[in-house]
């Protein structure tokens, strides 16, 4: 980094960065974070599209996972990811269904840490929405004969592969594996990394309101 020289004159040397507009607003930080979740939603090449998904096992143990962002509302205030079925998130879900997700801009310096409640749906108008919306590839992942997690004594031969099981004539095969999952959000905890000092801040739930505060960062 370069610093400014000692011997400019006051009115001549470089003045700080300019702020984002959510550096000292909340309802601004808020506004940001919303719009990084759909844009993460809605684009492949975002940070945000591919949060980690945290779970608690059976025996009480922490899980953690890559999913993708297919969806982010705010005026219902929930995340959606798809799953296969099979899977050991489906049944961490379905007897703890508190869940966390992380999600950090390396660009923009910029976490968010949410809380909420998931729900499963499968064979449901909202699972069939989603996979009539999900791409000929992707679907091919849940037309896998085994399961995902499962030990297997060796890598799974190239035509079981998702290149080899994607064509269109495959129709509606895998629908059976195939789970949408919403996160109906609780808590959002915003985190903004800035040379001239950092911001967190805290936005609670309440029925269709959010309560903001200041955090230590």
């Amino acid at each position: 980094m370069t610093l400014p020289d000692p011997t400019l004159p006051e009115s001549l040397r470089p003045g700080p960065a300019p702020q984002e507009p959510f550096y000292d607003d909340l309802d601004a930080a808020l506004a940001e974070a919303w719009a990084q979740l759909r844009r993460g939603a809605a684009d492949r090449r975002a940070a945000f599209h591919t949060p980690c998904l945290a779970t608690v096992r059976a025996d009480g143990t922490p899980s953690a996972r890559t999913v993708v962002l297919r969806a982010a509302e705010q005026e219902t205030a929930t995340l959606r990811f798809h799953t296969d079925r099979r899977s050991a998130k489906v049944s961490e879900i379905s007897d703890r269904p508190a869940v966390a997700l992380h999600f950090y801009d390396p660009g923009r310096k910029i976490q968010l840490r949410v809380e909420g409640h998931a729900s499963l749906h499968r064979d449901d108008p909202l699972a069939a929405d989603a996979w009539k919306a999900t791409r000929p590839f992707s679907r091919a992942c849940y037309r896998v004969p085994a399961t995902p997690g499962e030990e297997i004594a060796a890598p799974l031969p190239a035509q079981l592969g998702p290149a080899q099981l994607g064509h269109a004539e495959q129709g509606e095969a895998g629908v059976e594996h195939f789970a949408a999952v919403v996160v109906t959000l609780r808590s959002i905890e915003w985190l903004y990394l800035a040379a001239q000092g950092h911001r967190r801040a805290r936005f609670l739930r309440a029925g269709r309101i959010w309560e903001k505060a200041w955090l230590v960062p």
